[in-house]
Formats: structure tokens, C-alpha cells, sequence
């Protein structure tokens, strides 16, 4: 009677006394061995925390930390990340020298340094040409001044904004005539740019076999070809919202004002030579070759305004 009420007894009390030993101090639990690996195996055999915590992921994760501090502090990746980083500044440097060779970066922040006052005032020459006076560039110390300092200076903003605005009004006029497809946009970018590189190729090929000397780069070619964009807009806009007639009246001003412009600008920029050519002209000869080109590049641009605009008003 006595042996059986005590071994319920005895093993009621060492399960209270189990129960009562198992949690440890809140300390050595949640403060003082947070970034050990694992608790001691005699903790987990008994298996007090594992209901409340999952103490196998974290020490997985204290684990995989670990891994990722041996990483950082491996010599050898240390090296293979100095040698990547090594490697990239060698291409970078490579890449802006082959840019350096074709194209000059700093002059090329030359034709974007612009401002709203600026925009503003070349656009209405560009429409209003024959409003304007004075059309001698400026110079401060043989070097031309920015185009917002001068507003007869050619830049490469406004070119480059039209041609954008241009390509996405055309893909409006295809949608509008329900005759849009990626293929025809393409082909009208393409056609576009392609056309602005025939007119600076012919212009610098020009300029170099009649050796004429002028102060005009590449860029600056590039800008007054650009400049046709602004009249094909204007003619593209008339011509969607008042038909054939509101594109040829469009057409007509757009192509006078740009040859006019065209033609005041050049003959400002283009200088005459006092040597003698190839051909055996003497200098007396330069100004009538000034004017031909001038002349010739301005009729050039109502050809390709309505090469690139009149299949996109119908």
C-alpha cells in the first residue's frame, strides 16, 4: 500500500522539481549568449525551449551570418573583389577614351548649356526669322559663348527634342489614319536620322573639296540640320488639323523661314579663305563658293521637310 503510493508520489515529485529546474536566469537566456552557435546539448536533450523557440533555424542563421563574416574576412575574396573593382575602372577608362576620340565631352555640354529663356527666344527666330537683326555670333576671349549667353549660338537641345517630338507626333498621325505599326515608326526614325547624317556628310565633304575654311564642326552641322524638326512639327500639326490645305500653307512658311534662317546663320559661321585652292581659284573666288554652299544647303531643306512629312498627312 505504501510502495504504491509512493512511487505516484515520488515520480509527481520529480516532475515538479524538473519543472521548477528547467528554465535557466532571463539573463543567460536572452542577453548574455545571443551570439553563441547553438545552447548546450544537455539544454536541448531536455527539450525545455523548443515549444516557444526555434532554436535550430536560429542557429542556422547565426550560422549562415558567420559564413558571410568568413567571406568578408577571407584574403582571398578580399583580393578577387579589388581585382573586379580593378577590372571595371580599367573599362570605364577605356570606354571614355574611345568616346574621347570621336567626340569631345566637354564640348559636347557646350550645345545643352541652355536655358528657358534661350528656348523660348530660338524658337520664335526659328519661326520669325525675319523679326530678327543681329545674327553675329559672340565671342568671349576666341571662344564662343554658350548658348544661353548668346542666342545665336547653335546648340543641340532644341534639335534633339524636336526629333523626339517628331517621331512621336508621326506615330500619332499613323494611329489617327489607323495605319500604326512598330515596323513604320521604326522606319520613320530611321529615315530620319539617316537623312540629318547624309546632310552633315555632304556638307563636311563640301566644305573640304571646295576648301572652304570655316569655323563650323560637327556639331554645329548637326544642330542646323536639326533645327528642320521645329518646321516639321508646325507643318505636321497644321496638317492634322485642317487637312491638305493647313499643310501646304504650313509647309510653305515653315520651309521660307528655315531657309532664311538657314542662309543668315551659315554666312556668319562660314569664312572665306585667302589661299588658293586645289582647282586654281584665287581667293576672290571663296565668297562666291561661300554663297553657293550657304545657298545650296538652305533649298536642301524643304526636300527632306516634305520627304518626311507628307505620307504622314492624308
Amino acid at each position: 500500500m505504501n510502495v504504491t503510493m509512493d512511487l505516484p508520489h515520488h515520480g509527481y515529485r520529480a516532475t515538479k522539481q524538473r519543472a521548477r529546474a528547467a528554465p535557466p536566469s532571463a539573463d543567460s537566456v536572452l542577453f548574455d549568449d545571443t551570439s553563441s552557435a547553438a545552447p548546450p546539448p544537455a539544454m536541448n536533450s531536455q527539450g525545455y525551449y523548443t515549444p516557444g523557440y526555434n532554436m535550430g533555424a536560429l542557429s542556422n542563421d547565426m550560422q549562415g551570418g558567420a559564413e558571410v563574416n568568413n567571406l568578408f574576412t577571407d584574403p582571398m575574396a578580399n583580393a578577387a573583389m579589388m581585382y573586379g573593382s580593378s577590372l571595371a575602372n580599367q573599362g570605364k577608362d577605356m570606354v571614355n577614351k574611345e568616346i574621347s576620340r570621336f567626340m569631345s565631352v566637354n564640348k559636347l555640354k557646350y550645345f545643352f548649356a541652355v536655358d528657358t529663356r534661350y528656348v523660348m527666344k530660338k524658337l520664335m527666330i526659328l519661326m520669325f526669322p525675319y523679326t530678327h537683326q543681329d545674327w553675329e555670333v559672340r565671342y568671349h576671349r576666341d571662344t564662343p559663348l554658350t548658348p544661353r549667353q548668346d542666342v545665336n549660338a547653335p546648340d543641340l537641345y532644341i534639335p534633339t527634342m524636336a526629333f523626339i517630338t517628331y517621331i512621336l507626333l508621326a506615330g500619332m498621325a499613323l494611329g489617327i489614319q489607323k495605319r500604326f505599326s512598330p515596323e513604320v515608326l521604326g522606319l520613320c526614325a530611321s529615315t530620319a536620322l539617316v537623312w540629318i547624317i547624309i546632310e552633315v556628310l555632304v556638307m563636311l565633304l563640301s566644305l573640304y573639296l571646295l576648301t572652304v575654311h570655316s569655323d563650323l564642326s560637327t556639331f554645329d552641322l548637326i544642330a542646323y540640320s536639326g533645327y528642320k524638326y521645329v518646321g516639321m512639327i508646325f507643318t505636321v500639326l497644321c496638317g492634322l488639323l485642317f487637312g491638305s490645305d493647313g499643310y501646304f500653307v504650313a509647309f510653305a512658311w515653315s520651309s521660307c523661314a528655315l531657309m532664311f534662317f538657314i542662309v543668315r546663320s551659315l554666312k556668319m559661321k562660314i569664312l572665306p579663305s585667302l589661299s588658293s585652292d586645289s582647282m586654281g581659284m584665287g581667293s576672290s573666288a571663296k565668297p562666291q563658293l561661300r554663297l553657293y554652299i550657304t545657298v545650296a544647303t538652305a533649298i536642301f531643306q524643304p526636300i527632306i521637310i516634305y520627304w518626311l512629312t507628307s505620307h504622314l498627312v492624308r
